[in-house]
């Protein structure tokens, strides 16, 4: 995209910017007052520090001539400038337009016949498969049942961040998230005009303050999980071995897959929940006689 293509959004992104930039003191961020000020609020080189970005890349975002601003670098931007929820959906639709956002067409994820029959057929291990961007895909029903104490299955993400179940399900939810944001700013940088992660990421940003704060920072790598440790409302404690597999015929997917040691509290656990939770048969009706 250029800057001839969007006149109105890039113009727009600027005013906006710098109008927000002037109704906040420094004292309102945490900032010495050094008397009186030329120009009223903030200053560009204050704003730009205090995201993390350089004074120079903040006057380019400014002036319309930084035309691909990262994700991280607009919530950053948008926890600086204080913006209420309505003020942080408007800096991400002028900051990254519709048609640029287009480029990369919605990904669709489907999960293979064969893969889904395998996963079934594991009665006694709860196993699912994600997407690249976390969604859950498909799942057994030893997972569903683990899994059921949230509102709705469908994004490892939403899970956490969104549902309060997560607290009291993971016996230490803030890893959880730790690992969850550092997966998906791996995936991002990698795609970073997805579609599906930039919806994702932009209403995780308004619903939750605490993946915005984790979103903003930058991640080394982060040690994947041996071991979860969860707490379900019917069961109890459980300890569970985690794997992250690749599905090499699926680029993006990963089978999840959660053991419990043989013979362990946890896999008496489980077994418990797979028979709770498992469908009830029809009746058997009785041999037909003849008279």
């Amino acid at each position: 995209m250029n800057k001839d293509e969007h006149p109105d959004a890039v113009e727009g992104l600027g005013r906006f910017l710098r109008s927000r930039r002037e109704l906040l003191s420094p004292a309102a961020v945490g900032l010495p007052s050094t008397g009186r000020r030329r120009v009223p609020g903030l200053r560009r080189d204050e704003v730009a520090a205090l995201a993390g970005v350089s004074a120079s890349y903040y006057m380019r975002l400014e002036q319309g001539r930084e035309l691909n601003p990262s994700q991280r670098v607009l919530e950053a931007v948008a926890r600086v400038l204080k913006l209420s929820d309505e003020d942080r959906l408007r800096l991400f639709h002028m900051a990254q337009p519709t048609t640029r956002r287009m480029r990369s067409p919605l990904r669709v994820e489907r999960v293979s016949p064969p893969l889904r029959q395998l996963i079934e057929s594991w009665t006694r291990t709860p196993a699912f498969i994600i997407g690249h961007a976390q969604d859950i895909l498909a799942a057994n029903d030893l997972a569903r049942a683990l899994y059921s104490d949230f509102a709705q299955q469908d994004n490892v993400l939403r899970m956490l961040f969104l549902d309060p179940a997560a607290k009291a399900f993971y016996r230490n939810p803030e890893r959880a998230r730790h690992r969850a944001v550092a997966d998906l700013q791996q995936t991002a940088a990698e795609t970073p005009d997805d579609p599906r992660i930039l919806a994702l990421v932009g209403e995780l940003s308004v619903r939750s303050g605490e993946f915005r704060s984790l979103w903003a920072r930058e991640y080394s790598r982060v040690p994947p999980y041996k071991v979860k440790q969860m707490h379900h409302s019917a069961i109890g404690d459980l300890e569970l071995h985690h794997e992250a597999l690749t599905i090499r015929s699926a680029p993006g997917q990963q089978l999840i897959v959660l053991q419990a040691e043989p013979g362990s509290a946890s896999a008496d656990a489980l077994a418990l929940l797979g028979s709770i939770s498992a469908p009830a048969l029809p009746n058997q009706q009785e041999p037909r006689t003849d008279s």
